[in-house]
């Protein structure tokens, strides 16, 4: 295993080139300045040092990306589905002989840790292979009769659509949205956050280098006033993807209303995590542990409610406090680091008000509570106790390694805490009683629940939430039916009567 400064060593050489040259945008095959030449700097939360320059685009750098993306639509459209697989096959493997580059370049631009970090490369190729796989079947449809019809659907790619990503894990989460709209026969134009642009220019370059044809992923950076705004009102997209906070999902549907386009958004969560007294104490513990403290709690699908039966509270908080307690924080290169810095300074000020906000609301602080250091945007695992869910720590989705901790009586109260939030995403229930566990799932106001278990991703299930945390699904089939419109053909099986009018 590669020591912290061998790995600080290997990730400043991978860097290395964007310190010199910059985070361009990268339209039709080529790297190119913003039109009007501004910039901006990306961070490193580890030092808040500069990593490097990066374009900031803006309505003029849509337009020209958008242009791109029409015309490239019109050949990538009719490529067939087994040539596009070929294609995105082959995107894969070049992503994996880079997984090194990527995660190192992730840790950095993040914050995020190596030990999660190591798998993004390969998280991402999954999703290249696993739609791949699906485009030759991709525009398949149905052959509905009748005694005087045959109706045969099929499925057409939408057009050029917009992309929007989010900081936290820009790698896997900018392939879950691009693979499946490059095999379905769509033309993409990606937003990266502005927090975390570095790998956005990285799955470019490895795609077209691997085959993919210039122009049919572009590129844009740039902040969400200004390049965010121009894609999501553009009239040339006919569809945005967006993965982020709940209130800017709001912004892009307003922005979007007069040109119609089709929305698939995955928003904030305020997720229960439910643990009766017949659970597997031990397995749950871990569980709840793993789903706030691992990627510095920056994941949409944390376990950030823990709602536990009155009579196991203080022993499963204590345990839990005692992990938050243990847990290394450190460098995010440190192979045994498990929390690193949070993303941007803006950010970590977000999170650290919540300590506050919970002493005054008579929230108890059992671990953590504050900043690590003076350097970075570090902060310390934290776990609330002694919480009631109308306090703004189990109300307002902190997006951090803070975990609040509420006590339930029996299931009517386990589920009515549950549902009390304006969220929908994700839930986990623990409990070894199968009528239990039917009864709360079909109450439950989350569009996933997991039971006796962690979020375990699975590519051929449905991913979205319900509220105020989305509107749509991905993954499988749901992700086709997003970026491909539906058309039905009706063939006469015998010929009957035309109404005659006049």
């Amino acid at each position: 295993m590669s020591t912290l400064n061998e790995n600080i060593a290997r990730a400043q050489a991978h860097m290395q080139r964007f310190r010199e040259q910059g985070v361009m945008n990268h339209i039709n095959g080529e790297s190119v300045a913003a039109v009007s030449g501004e910039t901006f700097e990306t961070l490193s939360p580890v030092d808040l040092q500069p990593l490097a320059k990066v374009a900031r685009g803006g309505a003029s750098d849509i337009d020209h990306a958008v242009m791109v993306a029409q015309k490239t639509f019109k050949t990538w459209s009719k490529t067939s589905g087994k040539e596009r697989r070929a294609i995105l096959i082959k995107v894969a493997e070049a992503i994996e002989a880079r997984a090194e580059e990527i995660a190192f370049t992730e840790c950095m631009d993040t914050g995020q840790a190596l030990r999660f970090m190591s798998k993004a490369a390969i998280r991402g190729a999954a999703n290249f292979r696993f739609f791949a796989d699906k485009a030759p079947e991709a525009e398949d449809g149905l052959a509905l009769r009748n005694d005087t019809q045959m109706n045969v659907t099929s499925k057409r790619p939408l057009g050029p659509v917009g992309v929007i990503t989010p900081w936290n894990t820009p790698f896997m989460l900018s392939t879950w949205k691009i693979a499946p709209a490059l095999a379905s026969g769509c033309t993409v134009v990606h937003k990266p956050a502005e927090f975390s642009p570095m790998t956005a220019k990285l799955l470019v370059e490895i795609a077209e280098e691997a085959g993919l044809p210039k122009g049919v992923l572009n590129l844009v950076n740039g902040f969400g006033e200004d390049a965010g705004k121009a894609l999501t009102q553009h009239p040339g997209i006919k569809a945005i993807a967006f993965v982020g906070e709940s209130r800017t999902g709001q912004l892009i549907m307003a922005q979007a209303a007069p040109t119609l386009k089709r929305f698939h958004f995955e928003l904030g969560g305020k997720n229960p995590f439910i643990v009766f007294d017949d659970a597997d104490i031990d397995r749950a513990v871990n569980a709840a542990s793993f789903m706030i403290y691992s990627l510095n709690g920056e994941r949409c699908t944390s376990s950030s409610r823990l709602l536990v039966q009155e009579s196991i509270y203080d022993e499963f908080t204590r345990r839990v406090a005692e992990i938050a307690s243990n847990v290394k924080i450190g460098h995010p290169l440190d192979p045994e680091t498990v929390v690193g810095p949070l993303i941007h300074p803006e950010h970590e000020k977000k999170v650290l008000s919540y300590f506050d906000k919970a002493r005054e609301q008579g929230a108890t602080i059992a671990a953590g509570g504050e900043k690590v250091g003076e350097e970075g945007c570090f902060v310390r695992p934290t776990l609330f106790t002694n919480a009631t869910n109308d306090m703004v720590i189990a109300q307002e989705e902190i997006f951090g390694p803070v975990l609040t901790a509420i006590p339930f009586k029996d299931e009517e109260d386990a589920l009515r805490i549950a549902n009390d939030t304006e969220y929908g995403l994700a839930a986990y229930l623990w409990t070894n009683d199968l009528n239990r566990a039917m009864r709360l799932t079909d109450e439950l106001e989350a569009g996933m629940m997991w039971i006796n278990s962690e979020n375990i991703r699975h590519l051929p299930a449905p991913f979205g939430g319900v509220k105020a945390s989305g509107i749509g699904r991905d993954g499988g089939d749901w992700s086709f039916d997003f970026y491909m419109e539906t058309v039905n053909v009706s063939f006469p099986r015998k010929v009957h009567q035309v109404p005659k009018l006049g």
